[in-house]
């Protein structure tokens, strides 16, 4: 893990696209602006670990047996 020390008004750099800003720090908060392409998804970890385990339990829920048997070598004749 790289760990950075960073001012209110100081910024970072994710390759090319992505900046990441100090906006404040109010005791133990730090609020962070984050600039990045339409294209890059941006959450804070507890939401993106929900949209994880939804999209996990709506394919298991998809999956019933038609796909299972569909799956299978065909029986030979």
């Amino acid at each position: 893990m790289l760990i950075l020390t960073r001012r209110v008004g100081e910024t970072l750099m994710i390759g090319d696209e992505v900046t990441v800003t100090v906006l404040g720090v109010k005791g133990n908060q730090v609020r962070i602006g984050v600039n990045a392409p339409r294209d890059v998804a941006v959450h804070r970890e507890e939401i993106y670990e929900r949209i994880k385990r939804e999209q996990a339990e709506a394919h298991g829920a998809g999956a019933g047996p038609e796909t299972d048997t569909q799956a299978q070598d065909p029986e030979p004749e």
